[in-house]
């Protein structure tokens, strides 16, 4: 039930699973460095080592359990991002990473720029959630080929294996959102700010929400891009709208007269696809896109559909996807395929904490999961099925559950603003969900962005969007914001060939 940002992609079923160098200054008004959180400079590197950002970091104890205070204590990562003028707002912004299980901090190296002109005028400070990053990260020690080659019996061993060996070290039971939201006050108090500003990524909203409504009194705005409206129960209709995306994406192609002309019904490859792969898989071998090392292995039912998950989470991985559909189906070329797909998900595995994952959504989410409710045939029809479904229910029967508040999952009323950020293709959060978590504030902007996939952080001049909103940020008011260049957004086009799209 991953759901990354498009670093957030995130995977299905067995695989769970989307630049710029700042300057120091002065501490923030209002800053108190006391004992229990001391930041000093430091260097926010990218897991792949493609950028070094300069920030002040420290860690926060805290107890793990916080009903044990005098129990085992864990740190929080804490990094801070000056603002640039010494003018600055009182006001910092606060970034939640998706996932579940992805760290602040990584998620901010990938698009440190994005918050650019954010960070002109505000603090940025990003709080690696407990559980992930460099927060006593919950990691599972697995490599990608078991994932891939796992059935549920496989997979549901491999996470008891890994319970096993994280549940000697910490207190699983105490990873939920509900204690995040507050580990996050206590980092806001250590820092001595009054109010914070919330910028939420698809797993990060629902943190954001939840902050709101346990802290009103300190949350003064929130930016939510690809929205999880509290009262949603994720999980049981991830493959419905999974499906729902690709048929779009098919329908664009249909609707585009080069692509129509080049490959005329994509959905007639993928079903042909689903039909052959469902019989056997399909060996393939190809140079592995991130070490050039030759890689063989089976391309299975389970892996087209991830590689289908992964290429509509993005306008520009789904432009790739009806060629790599008709290149594997009508000319048995599988490598482009497979590339699309390895590429994609070759980032999260080494980021995202399994366990912090599996701590959350076993709390939260599987528990609340009606048979009733569900239209299995219907969700069998899907590239997804009820795989996923079936697979988490085996994973979380056995992981330990933490605390959920009481009213976790009930409608937010909120008088702070909002502004919420959708893509009208988004096979994870649909802009159905950002409607229906509006509805939880008095005053809303609700962006849908069309035909763009999951997370609008880095499409252009998001950065002025959200700069904009939270300069004019007000109780109780939806601030005045030019938005009208988000509706001049388009997809790529598709491409035709492997050397892209019609001139």
């Amino acid at each position: 039930m991953v759901m990354l940002p498009p670093v957030s992609a995130a995977l299905p079923t067995r695989r769970r699973i989307h630049l710029l160098a700042l300057l120091l200054l002065c501490p923030a008004p209002g800053f108190a460095a006391g004992a229990s959180l001391s930041l000093s400079e430091c260097r926010l590197e990218h897991p792949q080592g493609l950028v070094s950002l300069a920030a002040e970091c420290g860690q926060l104890e805290v107890p793990e359990d916080r009903a044990k205070p005098e129990g085992r204590q864990i740190g929080l990562f804490v990094a801070r991002i000056p603002a640039l003028s010494r003018k600055r707002s009182p006001d910092p912004l606060f970034i939640l990473a998706g996932g579940p299980g992805l760290g602040a901090s990584t998620f901010y190296t990938a698009l440190a720029p994005a918050f650019a002109r954010i960070n002109r005028d505000r603090d940025l400070i990003l709080v690696d959630q407990r559980g992930t990053g460099r927060s006593s990260p919950l990691l599972c020690a697995f490599g990608e080929q078991q994932i891939w080659d796992s059935d549920e019996t496989a997979t549901t061993r491999l996470m008891r294996q890994c319970r096993d060996t994280l549940a000697a070290d910490h207190d699983l039971a105490q990873y939920t959102t509900s204690v995040a939201v507050t580990d996050l006050d206590a980092v806001r108090a250590a820092l001595g700010y009054s109010d914070i500003n919330l910028y939420g990524s698809s797993y990060g909203t629902r943190v954001a929400q939840h902050y709101a409504r346990r802290y009103p009194q300190h949350t003064r705005a929130l930016i939510l891009d690809g929205v999880v409206p509290p009262q949603r129960i994720l999980g049981t209709t991830t493959p419905l709208d999974a499906e729902r995306t690709l048929q779009r994406i098919f329908s664009r192609c249909r609707e585009a007269a080069e692509c129509r002309e080049r490959f005329g019904d994509p959905e007639q490859d993928y079903l042909e696809l689903r039909q052959q792969l469902a019989t056997a898989p399909v060996a393939v071998q190809l140079a592995q896109p991130r070490s050039g090392e030759m890689l063989r292995l089976d391309f299975t039912a389970q892996m087209l559909a991830g590689a289908l998950r992964l290429a509509s989470y993005t306008a520009d991985q789904a432009s790739l996807l009806p060629l790599a559909l008709a290149l594997a189906n009508r000319e048995k070329r599988f490598e482009p395929l497979t590339a699309q797909f390895l590429i994609a998900a070759a980032g999260y595995d080494s980021v995202l904490a399994y366990g912090m994952h599996n701590s959350v959504i076993c709390s939260e989410d599987v528990p609340l999961f009606d048979d009733a409710a569900m239209n299995r045939r219907q969700l069998e029809g899907t590239f997804l099925g009820t795989a996923q479904i079936d697979s988490l229910r085996g994973i979380c029967a056995e992981w330990p559950r933490g605390p959920v508040d009481e009213d976790f999952h009930q409608p937010l009323s909120s008088n702070a603003p909002a502004l919420l950020l959708s893509g009208t293709a988004d096979p994870v959060t649909p802009a159905a969900f950002g409607d229906e978590a509006a509805l939880g504030f008095s005053s809303a902007l609700h962006l849908k962005l069309p035909d763009q996939g999951h997370g609008q952080l880095a499409q252009p001049c998001m950065d002025r969007v959200m700069a904009r909103f939270l300069e004019r940020a007000r109780p109780g008011e939806i601030p005045d914001v030019d938005s009208s260049c988000v509706q001049r957004i388009r997809p790529p086009p598709f491409f035709l060939s492997v050397n892209g799209a019609a001139p």
